[in-house]
């Protein structure tokens, strides 16, 4: 039940939302934390031949440890690990019947860990958290019964101490990690970690048991294999911890800024120069334009179609006429919008340059025109 809850607390802890977009680490780091030390049932062999098993309470345990990350996720370090258990129960000792006991033990030593830290944005998940797992090898060395008296049992309230055993023994460990990282807002680097780690530490531990009540009859005590379960919070600080650079802005095309046209075509009824209402629109916008673009002159060019009032040469100096007098037209309402005359050229050409070419005597409504060019 005890490592179900503890197991339960660290989901929630994982499973916590975060103020920030963890990272990947590239270059040192260094790393510690604290937290809750539960180690399972541990079998006890004596010397005389009993079996017997110890039954840990909780405790505690830390680890300080300082790697490189690769910045690919991969993480390489080195952990300086201590813990510490209270000792509840022990059965198999002579008698052999199960007793409180009293004590505790402790234990220190090293881990090389290999980790490796999951960019949930490759999957698609925009996460702040960053999952990572890993394992590691190293080597405990564990002391049962620290303290004063060392380890015991009591078999009755009066009786101070009906066996102690007391000794240090070390062993080869392995241990596997699961955990994850939140980057802590407004402080580039740094990061609370919640893990969860299993440790087996294998081989023979060696202590002794003295027998204080049984006429001090000392026998060794071969425990097995320990395993134990780690619940920690912690802190990390990575020491290369610019931000990425900011992706590259993307390419605007931006669209020329409008330019006010040029020329202007202003178009006449047949054989007239007075001006339409939507003449004197597109009058109006040209000389509007003339203050908005760069110009020198403005020159105002009258034109006809090819029919004539008057047939004959008659009918070609007529038309002649009639260009200039457009154009006219076109500079008297010029420079009532404001254009000063001087600033203006009229010329008239009659049917000459057409822009849309027609057989001889046709009436052609875009032929009779004036056109207004800034220059």
């Amino acid at each position: 039940m005890r490592i179900r809850t503890a197991l339960l607390a660290m989901t929630s802890m994982v499973a916590a939302p975060s103020l920030a977009m963890a990272s990947t680490i590239t270059g040192p780091y260094v790393d510690l934390g604290a937290g809750y030390n539960l180690v399972q049932k541990q079998k006890a062999h004596y010397e005389s031949g009993d079996r017997g098993r110890i039954k840990h309470g909780p405790g505690f345990n830390g680890y300080l440890s300082t790697g490189w990350g690769f910045g690919n996720g991969l993480r390489v370090e080195i952990e300086g690990t201590y813990n510490q258990t209270y000792n509840r129960r022990i059965s198999g000792v002579n008698p052999s019947n199960t007793r409180r006991a009293y004590g505790r033990d402790q234990g220190y030593g090293g881990f090389l860990n290999v980790l490796y830290d999951i960019d949930l944005n490759q999957f698609g998940i925009n996460s702040p958290v960053t999952p990572f797992v890993g394992i590691g090898a190293g080597y405990l060395w564990q002391q049962y019964g620290s303290g004063k008296h060392g380890m015991g049992v009591r078999n009755r309230p009066s009786l101070v101490n009906e066996s102690a055993m007391k000794s240090t023994a070390g062993g080869f460990a392995a241990q596997a990690i699961v955990g994850a990282a939140y980057d802590i807002p407004g402080v580039p680097g740094l990061a609370l970690t919640t893990q969860y780690r299993f440790i087996a530490q294998t081989g023979s531990n060696s202590g002794v048991n003295k027998g204080h009540y049984h006429n001090e009859m000392g026998q060794k005590v071969v425990m097995g294999t320990r395993y134990t379960h780690q619940f920690i919070l912690g802190l990390r600080y990575a020491f290369n911890n610019a931000p990425p650079p900011p992706p590259p802005a993307p390419h605007v095309v931006v669209p020329p800024a409008p330019t006010a046209a040029r020329t202007y075509l202003v178009f006449f009824d047949w054989d007239n120069a007075n001006l339409t209402a939507r003449a004197r629109q597109i009058v109006a916008q040209a000389a509007q334009a003339s203050t908005h673009v760069r110009t020198t002159r403005i020159e105002v060019n009258g034109y006809t179609d090819n029919s004539a009032a008057h047939p004959g040469p008659r009918g070609d100096r007529y038309n002649l006429g009639l260009s200039e007098r457009r154009a006219s037209s076109v500079k008297a309402e010029l420079v009532r919008d404001g254009v000063p005359s001087s600033a203006i050229s009229i010329h008239g050409y009659g049917d000459a340059n057409p822009l849309v070419a027609t057989a001889k005597n046709t009436r052609e409504p875009q032929n009779r025109r004036v056109e207004i060019i800034l220059k």
